[in-house]
Formats: C-alpha cells, sequence, structure tokens
C-alpha cells in the first residue's frame, strides 16, 4: 500500500499515457491546425517518420560524423552464428560489447556481452536485425536536447542532463535482492528485476561494489538524472550547432552521449553519441529533477510549439507530411515490432 501512494504522488513514476492525457488536446489542436495527423513527419526531413518511432539506429548513426559515433556493425538475426563471430572479429571488437536491436526503445533487449556464450545466447534469441557496438567507457553520460528553427542559423539547448545508470552498492551483508528493495527506484521495478537478476537475488554484493541493474541510461529503465541546465552556455550551443549544421536535417531531438567531461563536451572533444532520438524524444530534464508536474508540463508543450513551427516550416518548403494511411501503417507495424521484442526482453 505504501508504494501503491508514492507512485500514486510522484508523477515521474506514471503511466505514459495516464501522464500526457491532461495535455493531449494541445496535440490534436497542432493536427487540426497543420491538417495533418503526422504533422510531425517533417521534422526532420532524412529521419524516418521524423524520428518519431520505429526508426533505426543504421540511418541516423549514417548521418552523422563518423569519428563521433562508436564503432558498430550490423547483424542480421538469422545468419550462421560463424558469421556473426566473423564480422565481429572482422570489425576489431573485443569483450565486453553492446548489443541492441537496430529499430528498438526503451533499452528493450540492450545488453552488455562478456563473452562468446553470451553473444551466441543473444543471437540464438534474438527475432530482428540488432547491432554490436563498442562500449564506451567514457566516465560522464548525459543527454542533450536541442531544437533549431530552420530559418536560423543557431538552435536552442533546451536541455542538459547527467544520467546515472541504475545500480546498486554492496555491503557485504545485504543480498541483492535486499539491496534492490532498499533502492528508491528499482523497488518499483521487481518484476523486471526479478527477470533480469532473479538467478543472482541471494547473492551478497561485497563491500562497495557497484552492480549494474541495467546498462541502459533512460528512464524508462530507472536511470537517475541531475539537470545541469546551468551549465548550458555559449560553448555548448555552439557544438550542437555545428552538429545540426552537419547535414543540415536534424532540426529537433535528443543526442545521448559519454563524455570524458562536461567541459571537454563544450570544447566539442572526447565525446561519442551514443544515439541521436528525434521528434518522438521526450525532454527528459522533466524528471527526477524535482519539477512539479505543473512545470513539466509547461516544458512539455514548449517543445510541442517548437516541433509544431519546425514541422510546418519544412513543409511548406518541400518536405511534404506522411498520408493518414501510410503513417497509419507505420506506426501498426512498429507496434507490432515493439510488442516481438518485449516477449523476449
Amino acid at each position: 500500500m505504501k508504494k501503491l501512494f508514492q507512485k500514486l504522488f510522484k508523477w515521474e513514476l506514471w503511466n505514459f499515457y495516464v501522464l500526457y492525457f491532461p495535455i493531449g488536446p494541445v496535440w490534436l489542436w497542432y493536427c487540426l491546425q497543420s491538417r495533418s495527423f503526422w504533422y510531425f513527419s517533417s521534422s526532420n526531413p532524412t529521419i524516418t517518420f521524423g524520428g518519431f518511432e520505429g526508426e533505426g539506429k543504421k540511418e541516423m548513426y549514417d548521418q552523422l560524423p563518423g569519428h563521433m559515433v562508436p564503432t558498430t556493425i550490423y547483424i542480421m538475426h538469422n545468419w550462421p552464428i560463424d558469421e556473426v563471430l566473423k564480422k565481429v572479429t572482422e570489425a576489431g571488437f573485443t569483450y565486453p560489447f553492446i548489443v541492441k536491436p537496430d529499430v528498438g526503445m526503451k533499452g528493450i533487449l540492450f545488453r552488455k556481452i562478456e563473452n562468446e556464450e553470451q553473444l551466441h545466447k543473444y543471437h540464438e534469441k534474438i527475432p530482428v536485425e540488432y547491432i554490436v557496438q563498442d562500449l564506451v567507457e567514457l566516465p560522464v553520460e548525459v543527454s542533450v536536447f536541442y531544437y533549431r528553427y530552420p530559418w536560423e542559423q543557431k538552435g536552442v539547448v533546451s536541455g542538459f542532463i547527467h544520467k546515472e545508470l541504475l545500480q546498486v552498492k554492496g555491503d557485504s551483508k545485504s543480498t541483492l535482492r535486499e539491496l534492490v528493495l532498499a533502492h528508491p527506484r528499482a523497488r518499483f521495478r521487481m518484476e523486471e528485476m526479478q527477470h533480469r537478476h532473479g538467478h543472482r537475488f541471494d547473492r551478497v554484493i561485497p563491500e562497495g561494489e557497484i552492480f549494474y541493474l541495467s546498462y541502459a541510461g533512460n528512464h524508462n529503465r530507472g536511470a537517475h538524472f541531475t539537470n545541469l541546465h546551468k551549465e548550458i552556455d555559449d560553448k555548448l550551443h555552439r557544438v550542437f550547432d555545428e552538429l545540426s549544421h552537419y547535414t543540415d536535417k536534424f532540426f529537433y531531438g535528443r543526442y545521448d552521449i559519454k563524455t570524458t567531461s562536461i567541459e571537454d563536451l563544450k570544447q566539442g572533444k572526447n565525446f561519442l553519441i551514443l544515439e541521436f532520438n528525434g521528434c518522438g524524444a521526450e525532454p527528459n530534464h522533466i524528471y527526477d529533477c524535482g519539477m512539479s508536474i505543473w512545470r513539466a508540463y509547461s516544458v512539455i508543450l514548449h517543445h510541442w510549439k517548437a516541433l509544431y513551427r519546425i514541422s510546418r516550416y519544412n513543409h511548406k518548403n518541400g518536405t511534404p507530411y506522411w498520408s493518414f494511411r501510410r503513417g497509419w501503417k507505420y506506426l501498426s507495424n512498429a507496434k507490432k515490432h515493439f510488442r516481438l521484442l518485449e516477449k523476449y526482453d
């Protein structure tokens, strides 16, 4: 009962549809204004559906500066394991590395692979194309939300957060189960924790040892965010203005990045882009930063307005909105894809 009340009054833990329902009419108003249900599809012209949902990581990586992206290869799920191992070796990978679906979301089927046996098991299980990617062990993980109006040269870094992966710290006395139950966020995810780590629940974690409950640095996987809005300055804006102009087609979305330090990122050095999420990206600086729900709604609505203005401009300048039929079919297929992934996660 205590957990239920805590979840009820902590809006960051609410179901997505419950959280967004009160402001849904604003989204519908933009659809009416645009005369398109998929008005956002023109926001990032070179990303499928503007990056709202279902786009592949390959098409995103191909549009970013090569030296700013971790080494990545693409694996078909129906390849023989010998061919997979050959591709991994030829690309120069060493264990551990990361694997995840090319078309994925919310950290589903995101795994750290420690050895050949784990890779073999993952390959046997996953039902879709996936990527093998270097494990980036730079010490600082951040998200940067950026948008730029196409008629302007400079954009806006509207959100900047530090991310801490979902983890517990051992004390040489408590079992993993006890540490999870005592964790302020993990205890609300017991079904997921049981599924992923149940076979280790009785293990006592040594004093000071960090045990990562998830390697996916997003809100849906329990990562903790710290707002870095005071670090947003002209230097940070210059870095992301340059990225936006690299193809001149990235206008709205969120960069997930690892770097050696915040200052190095501002200097445009020593960082790698793990992902770029397009118009479907949440301004995740609303979470775990002490915002009231009303302030969070204000931030979301501000970003929706920017998305509408960008999409409307691109539409008027030659990027068509998707037809209702095309968008509906695409989203239906994407949802089937994600349901399939969830079955194997």
